[in-house]
């Protein structure tokens, strides 16, 4: 159970975003916080509205002391050799607590901001040479030479190896064809946004009989009752932000990825902005593909994400709004109920 890391410290209001500052100060207490809880991972997400995420994940793994980064980063901005070398270095400053999220990008005009031209099945290329070269470092197959169409490498070595041998595990998101063979071939777990457990069965079956985990991103909302997280998912909608709509809405038209696309189409089909009595789709229009938000009491919530363990997901990355208040209501009101239930599946079986 990972969550995702906000793009500031805090969150005002709760259906506006704050971009364009950095309130570093508050991403500290928000991954201590994370800390206590038992977070196991946090998402450092990644994006041109966004701060970069490696120098904060430098600072962070120094603040904190159990919990992992799993950094997002897209194939193409660093050099291979570099990227393991900074990689194995986050790794001895944290004891290991780095896992990887590589991305290889969802909109064509973003990917130009940083000289990055390829189409979308070339960036998947691009990504399992940029992998080729990873694993053979971190197995030790140095010094490595390498000739791709994307890369090319002569005899590559590094000093300082990742800490304990090994390599992070890795999670590759996408919802395409190739970026589920790229997931088997080269990663640990395929991510993909949200769906209802009927759903994502299906997404995940060709991954799961290959021998891949499958891990998925939503948002969560859960409250004492029922009434109260309906009443409190109203307020958080009541006063919608229609221009950063209108910013995703041209994201999305303008996005030649597959996860993106369908997730707004999976919203669009939605009756009344529900896709099912647990899953509110209303907010992906406003805040993209991972705020499809499974929504209901404390209870309701943890029998429902049970439901996709037994479809074959085993991983989540959830967010909420305010994220830092809906995270701890998640680790210490649903979890606990979560893995009450798991373990009388396993006493069943």
């Amino acid at each position: 159970m990972h969550w995702n890391s906000p793009l500031s410290g805090q969150q005002k209001a709760s259906g506006k975003y704050r971009v364009g500052q950095l309130d570093f100060d508050g991403i500290v207490e928000f991954a201590q916080e994370a800390d206590e809880l038992g977070v196991d991972s946090l998402l450092m997400g990644i994006g041109a509205h966004m701060p970069d995420p490696l120098p904060m994940l430098g600072a962070l793994v120094r603040e904190t002391r159990r919990v992992k980064f799993l950094l997002a980063y897209r194939p193409g901005l660093l050099s291979p050799t570099l990227f393991a070398q900074v990689v194995n270095t986050v790794s001895w400053m944290s004891d290991g607590r780095i896992s990887l999220n590589l991305v290889a990008g969802a909109s064509p005009v973003e990917q130009a901001y940083y000289g990055d031209f390829l189409a979308h099945d070339e960036r998947y290329a691009r990504s399992n040479e940029f992998l080729d070269i990873l694993h053979g470092l971190w197995r030790g197959e140095t010094p490595l030479s390498y000739k791709g169409e994307h890369y090319r490498i002569e005899d590559a070595e590094i000093g300082l190896g990742y800490k304990g041998g090994g390599r992070p595990e890795i999670y590759i998101s996408g919802a395409s064809e190739v970026a589920q063979q790229t997931a088997v071939d080269h990663g640990d777990c395929w991510l993909r946004y949200g769906d209802t457990p009927e759903g994502m069965a299906a997404a995940a079956k060709s991954v799961l009989t290959r021998g891949g985990r499958v891990g998925t991103r939503m948002h969560v909302l859960a409250r004492e009752t029922r009434a109260q997280a309906l009443a409190d998912l109203a307020a958080m909608m009541g006063d919608p932000d229609e221009e950063h709509r209108k910013r995703i809405a041209a994201a999305v038209a303008s996005s030649d990825s597959v996860a993106v696309k369908t997730s707004f189409q999976l919203a669009q089909t939605a009756e009344s902005d529900w896709l099912s009595p647990m899953l509110f789709s209303g907010a992906v229009a406003y805040r993209g593909g991972p705020a499809l938000c499974v929504v209901g009491s404390y209870e309701e919530v943890a029998a429902y994400l049970y439901e996709y363990k037994a479809a074959g997901i085993s991983e989540f990355i959830f967010s909420g709004w305010p994220t830092r208040d809906e995270m701890r209501i998640f680790y210490t009101r649903v979890l606990p109920l979560l893995r009450r239930l798991e373990r009388a599946g396993q006493k069943a079986a």
